[in-house]
């Protein structure tokens, strides 16, 4: 197996707990390097890692082959742009970008430099999701007539994450859990004739975006996504309505979790949710209703890893591209305009 060496540009919370574990268990992956600016830790976990104080003698390397943006939003251009200027494929966390522009002018640096670029879209591989599409992809429900996801927390304190509660290009949520939800609806749906949005502000104190309400329009179907960081008693996080019947889903993966405890992927329990987390089916079969709770399929981000290894190595497409990308930043700047205008946006 073709050995690809990476560097991670942060080795904060998305660094050591979402990347590097995946990356050091993967057989076609090398940690190579990653850029520590001031405490050295990686090291410290992975022994042998190259740490570099700064990202121009990173990129310098050329012995790097992949490189993983995993810094504050506002910079994914610039650094990724850079990334890809020094021949590097390169994995670009949420949100791709800050704006529509700067998401289609790293796509076609990509294509300039025949290098592979997309984005860490690893809810696509969560339990939870992976459960609804099973339950779309078999048909069960009929025609689809409405859709509702959600993403609730209940954190009223600010972060202690300045990048997050100062005004800038990236910083919000809609820029931080809505490519999430705006990325699996894409995923599962594909791109919606128009887009009516809402955002607002609920915390006390806070000067960012912490709330937001987002139709896209099908035609035949809306489908509605919704956060906020002030929801104590969450209703079911994915809700799918068809003309054959209902599933409802709680948010329930638990890689996140084990992840942060510390546990390493690989393991045959590995993204299995516990038993209190099903899904509820309720469908008509033959005229009979029939209303039960379905096993969750298994989470893995390992997948999203694997298919990135076979994009590199065996020509294939990126799991997540930067056209997708470019896709839900056109989704958040139609929210935005809508927001500003109080009218629906199309496409």
């Amino acid at each position: 197996m073709q050995t690809i060496n990476v560097a991670i540009c942060s080795y904060g919370m998305s660094g050591w707990v979402f990347h590097a574990p995946f990356i050091n268990a993967h057989p076609g992956f090398n940690l190579y390097a990653v850029w520590e600016r001031s405490q050295k830790k990686a090291a410290n976990d992975y022994p042998g890692i190259k740490s570099f104080d700064n990202l121009e003698e990173m990129l310098a390397d050329d012995l790097i082959d992949m490189v993983i943006v995993n810094t504050p939003t506002y910079t994914h251009f610039d650094f990724a742009k850079q990334a890809l200027q020094h021949k590097k494929h390169v994995l670009v966390e949420k949100a791709f970008t800050t704006t529509v522009a700067e998401a289609r002018e790293l796509v076609e640096l990509a294509k300039q430099e025949e290098r592979i670029l997309g984005v860490f879209q690893n809810r696509r591989y969560d339990s939870d999701l992976k459960t609804v599409k099973k339950v779309l992809d078999e048909g069960i429900l009929g025609e689809i007539k409405e859709v509702e996801f959600h993403y609730d927390r209940f954190t009223i304190e600010l972060s202690p994450k300045a990048h997050k509660e100062t005004v800038n290009g990236g910083s919000g949520l809609l820029h931080d859990l809505g490519p999430h939800l705006i990325d699996q609806a894409l995923y599962l749906f594909g791109m919606p004739q128009s887009v009516f949005g809402y955002i607002s502000i609920t915390r006390p104190q806070s000067i960012v975006n912490d709330y937001f309400d987002v139709l896209l329009f099908y035609g035949d179907f809306n489908v509605r996504l919704k956060a906020g960081l002030i929801v104590k008693e969450p209703q079911p996080s994915f809700i799918v309505h068809g003309s054959n019947g209902s599933f409802l889903k709680p948010r329930a993966d638990v890689q996140e979790d084990e992840l942060k405890k510390g546990m390493k992927p690989g393991t045959a329990d590995w993204g299995k949710e516990p038993e209190d987390a099903k899904g509820l089916l309720n469908y008509l079969k033959d005229g009979d209703t029939y209303r039960n709770y379905i096993p969750s399929e298994q989470g893995n981000y390992m997948e999203l890893f694997e298919k990135w290894h076979e994009a590199i190595t065996q020509n294939k497409p990126a799991p997540v591209t930067g056209e997708d990308g470019v896709n839900v930043m056109r989704i958040i700047e139609a929210v935005q305009e809508s927001n500003k205008t109080k009218k629906v946006i199309r496409l």
